[in-house]
């Protein structure tokens, strides 16, 4: 793909920003939008299909497709919510736009704002939520209830306004024709859209962080300077002293919030006492969940192996729930026309993502799960091989094929019990 031609259009847009964007949207894949063409059917014309998405773009003359509604299990709590599916030129049209904010979003971006960032991660978050909790006995954890549905159009633009350049501007009229492109619904119904940003969207990730940069993070570094926070998109966790500061701090970020046009979530957000083994004050909330974790007082041990209570993350009982039932949809124990390699093969990248993500901190709290996950591979082998239905000799085939085979599963490095 050359450059040349650029100067005859009104924007100038880079062929080599539009191919890296298709890079990134073939990277993660996806389903096919409202008109149902996938990856694999943009790709057979795919040079093609590339040029005109530049063509249209650097003539001011690309229009969104509406966006297909799909409705998706949140990752770490029970509920649905609603995922919006561009179609595959579109992804690739928005992700030029995020590949153009990007440097300028993350030289202003603060520190603690964690969600849909490079070198960002929510163990990152996890970890610095950790350590504030240790050293400060409060917390205010927030939730923006209805955020993608509900963040308001002229100030997204507005934030998307202030850090382009006037070579930029065209950034800022793809932003405004995306946020207004209807929605298609799976009962057919196309909806206009006056408020919002459809999560799942390429361009939405940088829209809600630089939304929220100026609603929360910049607000908060100015009222509350002395207050660290943690931030993963709409959902946060603020670090206060004392309670009084907690409940002041609660009235102002609800005042915050309907200045910018969002509310806080009633039920999600919580004023919550750290109580541990040093701080034994009566308090009626002393956990909260965040990013999949629940934050409470759990056994420790300190390095000269005397036990203490200490405020830890692990696994929320919401997210075990989850995945305990995506274990028992595999139905593994009635698999038997599959080999043990087989069953390996599409079970292993989903429990390793498991223990990857929820094994960060206090890992022990997965055993019971994987323990679990044993009781069905032994119940497999018991139905599939005759020889095998004496519990005895299930439990002799199990210890041999754990010794000879240490690395099949992933979660026997930490289990291999049943």
């Amino acid at each position: 793909m050359d450059e040349s031609g650029l100067k005859q259009k009104p924007y100038v847009i880079s062929k080599w920003t539009v191919w890296e964007a298709y890079q990134q949207v073939r990277r993660n894949k996806g389903a096919a939008g409202v008109d149902g063409q996938s990856i694999e059917d943009f790709e057979k014309d795919l040079e093609n299909n590339l040029y005109k998405v530049w063509n249209r773009m650097s003539s001011g003359a690309y229009f969104p497709p509406p966006v297909r509604a799909v409705e998706i299990p949140k990752p770490h709590s029970p509920g649905k919510r609603i995922l919006g599916v561009p179609c595959v030129a579109d992804r690739v049209a928005q992700t030029v736009v995020a590949l153009t904010l990007q440097p300028r979003t993350e030289s202003i971006f603060h520190e603690d704002s964690y969600g849909y960032r490079p070198r960002r991660s929510q163990a990152m978050a996890l970890g610095k939520c950790r350590e504030r909790c240790w050293r400060m006995g409060w917390v205010l954890e927030f939730d923006i209830s209805q955020f993608f549905e509900s963040v308001d159009h002229d100030l997204v633009a507005r934030a998307v306004e202030a850090n382009t350049t006037e070579e930029q501007k065209w950034v800022v009229l793809y932003v405004r024709r995306w946020l207004k492109a209807p929605t298609v619904w799976p009962d057919g119904r196309t909806v206009e859209r006056g408020r919002g940003t459809p999560q799942g969207s390429a361009v939405s990730p940088v829209l809600a962080n630089l939304f929220l940069h100026y609603a929360f993070d910049v607000w908060m570094e100015r009222e509350f300077p002395h207050l660290p926070f943690e931030r993963f998109a709409d959902d946060g966790v603020v670090h206060c002293m004392t309670e009084k500061q907690a409940r002041y701090l609660r009235v102002k970020l609800a005042e915050r919030m309907e200045q910018v046009g969002l509310r806080l979530h009633p039920d999600k957000t919580r004023i919550v006492y750290c109580k541990d083994g040093n701080r034994r004050e009566q308090y009626g909330i002393t956990s909260f969940t965040f990013l999949g974790y629940t934050f409470r007082a759990r056994g420790a041990r300190r390095k000269d192996g005397l036990k203490f209570a200490s405020f830890l993350p692990a696994v929320s009982r919401e997210a075990l729930k989850k995945m305990g039932e995506e274990v028992r949809r595999w139905r593994i124990h009635l698999r038997t026309t599959e080999d043990i390699a087989t069953l390996a093969a599409w079970m292993n990248p989903v429990i390793r993502g498991w223990m990857n993500y929820y094994g960060a901190f206090y890992r022990s709290e997965l055993y019971r799960l994987l323990e679990r996950i044993n009781t069905y591979l032994v119940r497999w082998a018991r139905r599939k091989f005759k020889r095998l239905r004496s519990f005895k000799k299930a439990k002799r085939w199990w210890k041999g094929l754990t010794r000879r085979q240490p690395h099949l599963f992933p979660h026997w490095a930490w289990t291999t019990n049943f």
